[in-house]
């Protein structure tokens, strides 16, 4: 059977997106190719959400195609997600030597079409056709790249697709409107995630507090997103829950208490913001205020102390004054986040602000980019650095990403720590006493812990 090679661009509903699609293929006896070069088909992944994840992966394309057509004529090239949905018949056009355009809502249609294209019974694929009930059809997992492998953290898809419009974002052009799984179909998935050993389970979602609202709906006070949260704690033997991404809107007294509640809840929250400015929060098309955005953050952290907060920001969004950038600067001087995802505006084909007056000179962009950077690091460098002396649970995922012979995993609030360890630790989890910080990165030591724990006494007897 052919080898496949996936590269994925862009979130974490990506990366799931890719999992899904390799352990769906390796199922129909594919077998995954170590490098681009190995493969007989080749997937590109996509992403739209910034102009620039687009340009790259159309580039790569062009040179995958160049290489490929010269020495191996025969290699299956693709696009698959939010690019392939948004561009769809328009990337066959461009690049004659693309084989396949498969859209967010037909990943797993991936091993049928391939099957087509090898058989001879298609030269060419584009599907990006709208399928009722496809939230559902991404189920299978592929942990840590290896059908033999066992991890310890996975991604659960929960929803798909985005009804918030925000003015600066494809998504609900490439991901269509919300479509929520149910309760009971994601908890068997995430139970059969716990059995195969994963401790850590992170909910995915364009918009995780979205979930269910017209599916499910409130009960006792409780929104849908919430109902689920509580089904998955109850699964035995899983450890941790995470989700991402949400909206500020969709942060109630029902979710703020679940992290008091739920101790299986990790204390973390990723908190997109965009603006800190009213103004531009108003044409964004957000739906809360500056004032609204800092009083969610009092109240999680009133809930759980130590939680960490991260966010996402936009600088040079059209019409963003220097008093506009200003209220960003101070709002994140006043929430402290522990951490912020940066964007330089990038206009997107067929949303509003694309349209906008008084758009920004990318002179502009990086300047503020850069300011708003360096305020970032700077409070970040301080939250890292008051975790040095504390003691901190880690669930150890494995090897660190920079140096394989240290062992690598996650602190509650989301923080990574790096440590000596043995494979043994793997899926542990471990109290780690914090050494020093890095940059966004905790060293530990597990040997000082145990050196902090009370000797036992052993008495003979009389």
């Amino acid at each position: 059977m052919p080898s496949v090679f996936i590269k994925t661009y862009g979130c974490q509903m990506n990366e799931r997106d890719s999992e899904a699609v390799a352990a769906q293929l390796i199922a129909k006896g594919y077998s995954l190719a170590p490098s681009e070069a190995l493969a007989d088909v080749i997937l590109l992944n996509t992403c739209s959400v910034r102009d620039a994840a687009e340009q790259k992966a159309f580039g790569k394309m062009q040179n995958l195609a160049a290489e490929v057509r010269r020495h191996r004529p025969n290699v299956v090239l693709g696009f698959m997600g939010c690019m392939a949905q948004s561009r769809g018949q328009e990337l066959l056009d461009q690049l004659p030597d693309v084989d396949l355009v498969l859209g967010t809502q037909k990943f797993h249609r991936a091993a049928d079409y391939l099957d087509d294209i090898f058989a001879g019974r298609r030269a060419k694929v584009c599907d990006v056709a709208e399928e009722t009930g496809s939230e559902a059809t991404i189920r299978e997992h592929l942990l840590n790249g290896d059908a033999a492998a066992k991890s310890v953290t996975a991604f659960v898809s929960i929803m798909q697709g985005c009804n918030q419009h925000c003015t600066f974002c494809i998504v609900p052009f490439t991901r269509g409107e919300e479509r929520s799984r149910t309760i009971a179909d994601i908890v068997t998935e995430c139970r059969e995630l716990v059995a195969r050993g994963v401790k850590e389970i992170t909910l995915l979602g364009q918009i995780v507090t979205s979930y269910g609202k017209r599916e499910i709906g409130v009960c006792d006070g409780k929104s849908a997103f919430v109902q689920l949260l509580e089904a998955v704690h109850e699964i035995d033997g899983l450890e941790r829950i995470r989700f991402t991404s949400p909206h500020p809107k969709g942060y109630g007294d029902d979710l703020v208490e679940a992290y008091a509640r739920l101790p299986k809840l990790c204390e973390s929250a990723h908190l997109p913001l965009q603006s800190g400015s009213d103004r531009l929060l108003k044409l964004m098309h957000r739906g809360y205020t500056r004032e609204r955005f800092i009083n969610i953050t009092h109240k999680l952290r009133a809930a759980k102390p130590d939680i960490g907060i991260t966010t996402d920001i936009i600088v040079g969004f059209p019409g963003e004054t220097e008093a506009d950038f200003e209220e960003t600067l101070s709002l994140a001087r006043e929430v402290q986040f522990d951490n912020a995802y940066i964007f330089k505006y990038s206009p997107r084909k067929d949303t509003p602000a694309a349209t906008l007056p008084n758009q920004l000179p990318q002179e502009v962009k990086e300047e503020r980019n850069q300011r708003l950077l360096q305020t970032i690091n700077e409070i970040g460098a301080r939250k890292y650095e008051a975790c040095i002396g504390q003691r901190q649970q880690v669930l150890v995922e494995g090897p660190s990403r920079r140096n394989a012979a240290r062992l690598e995993g996650r602190t509650r609030t989301n923080k990574i720590v790096v440590f000596e360890g043995s494979p043994r630790h793997i899926g542990q989890l471990m109290d780690l006493k914090i050494e020093r910080a890095g940059s966004f990165t905790l060293y530990g030591d597990p040997a000082i812990v145990n050196l902090d724990e009370p000797v036992p006494q052993i008495f003979s007897p009389a």
